[in-house]
């Protein structure tokens, strides 16, 4: 598993990187983690992030658009550890997770806007691999995402940290 300092790849690749405004505090139990962009769009259903990882996520990050929604959780421990056991890379959510004390020991990166104890409503609903954009940020499917405890930042095309 690499290691990614978000900083340092800022400054090795100024030209090809966005950085996400600064909105996401880190849940997982990896504090840096990378990978290709799969997406969900769904508000407070989180149907789709568990269809999601129960698939192989190797070299893989799912970001969550759940419409920055402080209401529902949209991410809890069986699916952090599903998505772990699948080999996802990391989650990223616009919106909140739940049993925080569980993720921080799972073997998965997660970056969200806050926590609530509230599960969502399962209706089905959500888009996959459409592009979808918060923090000032366009997310691709198909374009890499990088998250440390210094920010997320998007890129075109994969990165490898200086050095390696």
């Amino acid at each position: 598993m690499t290691h990614y300092l978000t900083p340092d790849l800022c400054d090795a690749y100024p030209e090809l990187i966005e950085v996400v405004e600064p909105m996401f505090n880190n849940y997982g139990g990896r504090d840096s983690f990378g990978g290709e962009i799969v997406t969900i769009k769904a508000f407070e259903d989180n149907s789709r992030v568990r269809e999601l990882v129960a698939t192989d996520g190797k070299g893989k990050v799912l970001v969550v658009d759940g419409g920055g929604s402080l209401r529902h959780a949209m991410l809890g421990d069986m699916l952090a550890e599903k998505a772990a056991s699948n080999g996802w890379e990391g989650i990223i959510i616009n919106g909140c997770i739940r049993d925080v004390d569980v993720i921080m020991e799972t073997d998965l990166g997660v970056q969200a806007l806050a926590t609530n104890p509230l599960k969502t409503d399962k209706r089905g609903l959500g888009d996959v691999n459409v592009e979808v954009k918060f923090g000032g940020v366009v997310f691709k499917p198909g374009c890499f995402v990088y998250a440390d405890n210094n920010g997320v930042i998007v890129s075109p095309q994969p990165l490898s940290m200086p050095n390696d």
